[in-house]
Formats: structure tokens, C-alpha cells, sequence
């Protein structure tokens, strides 16, 4: 495996995500940031930002199935909100533990949460990107 999660002593142990990841594989890949779309571009979860977030990260599972890696490999993700605020956040984690469960991860790599005005359309609420390393 290409990518080690710690949580260093001296920084808070965040039970979401490790603080910080160690990528020692050759190739790195770069997952274009994903919305809610399914396979035929429909929108999934329109108003429903847990169901979003799910699709998101599910969409990266299958880019990173398609080249051979998993989320073991990732070693940061960027997560983008639309309107964010700090009431949001059970409905984010709801998404990522139901996008999780299905996938089989544990833990999450580290990740980067911004709030931004808006997406490419107005449906999509939320979109993440993410950055893998393998051998």
C-alpha cells in the first residue's frame, strides 16, 4: 500500500479523517472533482445534500476502481460545499458514513472542507476531489 494515515501526537485526533497522509508509491492520480451525477449524467439526491455526498464519493470509488486503486490509496480529498455552514455537517458525515459503509473505508484520508457559492449547476450541492498514489 502506497498511502500511511497517522494523526501525530501535538494535533487533535479527528475520528472523521487522519490529519495527515505518507505517499510513497510511484504514480499519482488525480480525480477530477465529482458531483452527484450517476453513470447516465442524472442528478442523484437533488435538494438532499447527505444523498449527494454519497454519490460523490461513490463516483470516486468507481474512478479509482477503474485505474486500479482504492480508497486506501488516497491520499487527500477536497470537499466542496454550496452555501456551507457549520449546521450542515451532520448531513455531510450522514453521506460520507453511508458512502463508507458501502465502500468499506476506514478511515478516511485527510480532506479539505470549503464553502462555495455555487457548482457548475445549480442542482449540485456538494463536490469532492481527490488525489491517489500506487506503485
Amino acid at each position: 500500500m502506497a498511502i500511511t494515515l497517522v494523526n501525530p501526537s501535538g494535533l487533535p485526533e479527528i475520528d472523521a479523517y487522519r490529519q495527515v497522509s505518507i505517499a510513497s508509491g510511484s504514480k499519482m492520480i488525480f480525480i477530477a472533482g465529482q458531483v452527484a451525477w450517476d453513470a447516465d449524467g442524472v442528478t442523484v439526491g437533488e435538494g438532499d445534500l447527505a444523498a449527494q455526498v454519497e454519490q460523490c464519493y461513490l463516483n470516486i470509488g468507481t474512478a479509482l476502481a477503474e485505474v486500479g486503486a482504492s480508497y486506501d490509496d488516497v491520499a487527500k480529498l477536497t470537499v466542496y460545499v454550496v452555501d456551507w455552514t457549520p449546521d450542515k455537517m451532520p448531513q455531510l458525515m450522514e453521506g460520507i458514513t453511508r458512502a463508507a459503509t458501502k465502500l468499506g473505508v476506514t478511515p478516511a484520508p485527510p480532506a479539505t472542507l470549503l464553502g462555495v457559492a455555487a457548482l457548475d449547476v445549480p442542482d449540485h450541492l456538494v463536490e469532492v476531489e481527490a488525489t491517489a498514489i500506487i506503485d
